[in-house]
């Protein structure tokens, strides 16, 4: 089997003979955000034509090594880590094939926001920041802290980051939603056993060349003085912004940059990606495919439980997906949920 044929080579090479000829063009640098695009997209084809050059030559590897098994001159453990890695890429691949919406290949925003209780739901909410940063870490993308608001006593009020990467909202929307945690919690002095909650929004960021209309008019745009991390400076002017869109009732902040025309360029570029995010939605709706993720990402019914007591079990409502590891899911290690949901998402 030629691993090529799944992946129709001949298409994404003209498809990328195509947009390498827009960059000939005298005036492809006139439109610096749609050339940065054209780019990203160039950038991502590439890779994908590797990686299934990779799969057939590794594919013809492991015959040749099962061949040499049997004539002894390679080993078991050979051919096992050949297969294991082989068996990693095809996965990984499996997962783009199924990634075809135009979003899907987009830089992703990802907002977290504790649920009630207090300290104990914020560092809950400041558990889950840092195993996104394991994650992010581990797929080596970059990311951007966009609003940060430290909690009263510890962890977070509320935390908006960028996340950029090939593929980046495709994987992380099947993070939308409400995470349970049911752990001895650290701050009660009887060492009594509490449940937290938090929720997770994912957004893509959306490029220049989707178009959303936004009318000036629609927009209450209020100024306040920062009070989360970025040093002393970002607290001595009054240049946090918070925009509010009146038809929508969408509000979103910004306050991690030093200027107020930095923060509100951020701020609106997290409204685009909301008000695109609805669009979607509404879309979804008018096919009849929201009614089952509607339970999905709404307060009060968690996709995820993170159990630490009185055993450890990591589970997906969503895919019974689930793993006795917590350490190593706090650590960043949750493609397996990721994977399973949007291969189970996409077969529904």
């Amino acid at each position: 089997m030629n691993c090529g044929g799944i992946f129709d080579l001949a298409s994404k090479e003209n498809k990328l003979i195509e947009l390498r000829q827009l960059t000939y063009a005298e005036d492809f640098w006139n439109d610096k955000n749609s050339a940065a695009t054209t780019l990203k997209k160039i950038s991502i084809i590439e890779k994908d034509i590797q990686t299934w050059d990779t799969l057939n030559q590794m594919q013809g590897d492991i015959g040749v090594l099962f061949e040499f098994l049997n004539e002894g001159e390679s080993t078991v453990e050979e051919v096992e880590k050949e297969i294991i890695e082989f068996s990693s890429l095809i996965r990984d691949q499996e997962l783009k094939l199924i990634l075809g919406k135009p979003e899907d290949m987009e830089n992703a925003i990802l907002t977290i926001h504790p649920g009630a209780g207090g300290t104990e739901s914020q560092d809950w909410a400041n558990m889950l920041y840092r195993m996104y940063n394991r994650w992010i870490e581990r797929k080596g993308f970059s990311q951007k802290l966009l609003d940060y608001q430290p909690g009263d006593e510890a962890g977070i009020k509320d935390v908006t980051i960028e996340i950029g990467g090939d593929y980046a909202y495709g994987q992380l929307k099947a993070e939308a939603g409400v995470h349970r945690l049911v752990r001895i919690s650290p701050f009660d002095a009887n060492s009594r056993r509490h449940t937290s909650f938090a929720s997770v929004f994912v957004y893509p960021s959306i490029e220049e060349e989707i178009k959303i209309e936004i009318d000036s008019n629609d927009l209450r745009i209020d100024t306040f003085r920062a009070s989360g991390a970025g040093g002393q400076h970002v607290n001595k002017t009054d240049s946090a912004i918070r925009i509010t869109h009146i038809p929508s009732g969408i509000v979103v902040q910004c306050q991690n940059e030093r200027s107020q025309h930095k923060n509100k360029s951020q701020a609106m570029k997290v409204l685009k990606a909301r008000l695109y995010q609805l669009e979607l939605e509404k879309e979804r709706e008018s096919a009849q495919e929201l009614a089952s993720e509607k339970k999905d990402i709404g307060w009060g019914s968690q996709i995820r439980s993170y159990v630490f007591h009185p055993y450890n079990m990591v589970k997906d409502h969503r895919t019974k997906e689930e793993t006795s590891n917590t350490q190593a899911v706090m650590d960043g290690e949750i493609d397996r949920f990721i994977q399973t949901y949007l291969m189970q998402h996409m077969s529904q």
